[in-house]
């Protein structure tokens, strides 16, 4: 039996247990990583060389770890996904037994025959109950773990520039953006390409007004039962939208608001915990190896305007290959490492640090004394970041040493850094599936990198006497003006590579009457380019619901908000007020 020498922060969860009933793993699958395999995976476990661990060796041009990092860690987080709407993951996973979903429909108690749109929290159902001063609200629940494909990104938006891409694969063999609105197409042929493999629905992240999971539910008779069916009396100023707009009319106004609160508590860590992933499984559009036609599709392209199309035939065929194995794996085998708790204790560990750093940085005074106050304080927090790996061993080269080499005495504590939360994982590399191995190098890219910066910049504070644990002589008083705009560029270029959402954020803070907004469809998106409609009646429509929107004269096709194309393209935080 192999030992497990992992940390009790990385064991598994009875959650995630659970979820291998519904998506086991297989060696005979998965296992493409002999042991002899090992040293091309992690050369810094084996060879401890100092040349391999330069401070002068900045991440490839086309590197996607720092990507595969923060989208994973960003799975059901929903101010990331708001954020970045264009999703490059697809993940298997399951809702748990006794998980409450929630159908909102105006027509009549009658539990849908084929395959609809579920909400999981009843704020965001209870817009779809629309009806003359009253609706219909269907709660359901679980029977047992339902099986189901999560599409990370705003992956509920109908917007034509990649919120689907991953979606149209799946359903229809390659992105079809023209398709963007044919909402009963896809999830019809979702669930008809679903049902071979035994998924129950598909989860994507309804961003109209709520920022919550919408379950795809292909069948309202297998693994759920009715909790109830309520006919519900609503609002009458709802009458005038199936959905509000716009946050500046008073009409539904509080309503909206509490849709937009529901979804604000899965913002951050821990995120929408309902949907248990199984990253084991995970197919990501930025693993290169996987996906390789994407690298010139993306390349000079600002990280929001990254999309699926442009995929080439032989890549798609790959990741459809690797997702019916991913589905249809009978056993359940891997290395039991939690890799969401992982990511989330290296987030939790630097990002305030980093963010603490650049707000010491932002710093400027014609006073030099003033100005090497602050310098020692941003040298000592560098060394607090690195007090765990400050080697007694290190001796600091001459003051007079320069070029490449000059900080080349504190790579070992650059390399403490950089491997200590993955360096026995080498022991689990035979056992990983290979979504889990591309994890492990996602992980131990963005370490680095910090590591790299931080070790660095603390070095570059030592040689200028700016550490007390470290003294150094010097032939007269440091250039601090010198080395604080080196800081301020080595710390904003880091934070900029990492772009971890949790750094956006309402400065200063929103009071207890507000909640911080980040620009999201439909409210503040530029209106699109629908297709034509084929011509309708309320005679030839099937879905009586539908049938009821296009009978009512006041309903039309919502009116966008004209927003500055700079919000829209790369979204701003702001307060918005509850009442």
């Amino acid at each position: 039996m192999r030992s497990q020498l992992l940390v009790a922060a990385l064991s598994l969860g009875s959650a995630a247990l659970a979820l291998h009933d519904q998506f086991p793993i297989t060696i005979a699958v998965e296992t493409g990583v002999r042991p002899l395999d090992v040293t091309n995976l992690n050369p810094g476990h084996i060879n401890s060389n100092n040349e391999q661990w330069r401070l002068d060796e900045c991440p490839l041009e086309n590197a996607t770890g720092n990507l595969v990092f923060d989208t994973v860690h960003s799975l059901l987080l929903h101010w990331p996904n708001t954020r970045y709407r264009n999703g490059h993951n697809i993940v298997p996973g399951v809702i748990p037994i006794g998980t409450l979903l929630y159908h909102g429909t105006n027509v009549s108690q009658t539990i849908p025959s084929k395959p609809e749109w579920t909400a999981m929290d009843p704020e965001h159902s209870i817009f779809f109950s629309r009806g003359n001063g009253s609706g219909w609200h269907l709660t359901l629940a679980a029977t047992r773990p339902l099986k189901v494909l999560y599409f990370d990104g705003s992956s509920a938006a109908k917007l034509s520039d990649g919120t689907m891409d991953t979606q149209d694969i799946i359903a229809w063999g390659e992105p079809r953006p023209e398709r963007f609105v044919d909402e009963r197409d896809r999830i019809d042929d979702l669930c008809t390409w679903g049902k071979g493999f035994g998924i129950d629905g598909f989860a994507r992240l309804d961003v109209i007004l709520h920022r919550v999971p919408e379950v795809m539910l292909c069948d309202f008779t297998a693994g759920v039962e009715v909790v109830s069916f309520l006919h519900l009396i609503l609002p009458k100023d709802d009458l005038l939208s199936p959905r509000p707009f716009s946050l500046d009319t008073s009409q539904s106004l509080n309503r909206t608001f509490e849709a937009l609160h529901s979804g604000s508590w899965h913002d951050f860590y821990p995120g929408n915990s309902r949907i248990v992933l199984d990253l084991t499984g995970l197919i990501s559009f930025y693993d290169t190896a996987l996906v390789p036609s994407l690298i010139p599709v993306r390349a000079g392209l600002e990280r929001l305007d990254h999309r699926v199309l442009g995929i080439s035939s032989d890549d798609i065929s790959r990741v459809i290959r690797k997702l019916i194995e991913v589905i249809t794996r009978p056993h359940p085998v891997g290395s039991g490492i939690d890799w969401k708790i992982l990511m989330h204790v290296i987030v939790d560990r630097y990002a305030d640090r980093l963010e603490l750093m650049r707000h010491l940085l932002d710093f400027t005074s014609s006073d030099s004394q003033e100005l090497l106050h602050r310098a020692k304080l941003a040298q000592t927090q560098l060394r607090v970041m690195l007090m765990p790996y400050l080697l007694h061993s290190t001796v600091v080269s001459s003051v007079g040493t320069s070029g490449a080499d000059a900080l080349q005495w504190a790579s070992p504590i650059f390399r403490q850094c950089a491997t200590t939360h993955t360096s026995k994982m080498v022991n689990q590399i035979p056992f990983m599936t290979r979504s889990e191995r591309l994890l492990l190098k996602a992980i131990e890219d963005t370490t680095r990198e910090i590591c790299r910066v931080t070790t660095k910049m603390w070095a570059d504070g030592v040689t200028s006497g700016l550490d007390t644990l470290f003294p150094v002589g010097l032939n007269g008083e440091p250039d601090v003006t010198h080395l604080m705009h080196d800081w301020r560029q080595d710390i904003e270029k880091l934070m900029s590579w990492l772009d971890w959402s949790v750094w956006i954020k309402c400065r200063p803070a929103c009071g207890p009457e507000e909640m911080c907004y980040l620009s999201t469809w439909p409210i503040n998106a530029p209106e699109p380019a629908f297709p034509a409609p084929a011509p309708r009646t309320i005679q030839n429509l099937t879905d009586s619901s539908e049938a009821q929107y296009f009978a009512d004269p006041v309903r039309s096709r919502p009116k966008y908000l004209t927003v500055p194309a700079e919000d829209w393209g790369k979204p701003q935080p702001r307060c918005i007020r509850r009442f």
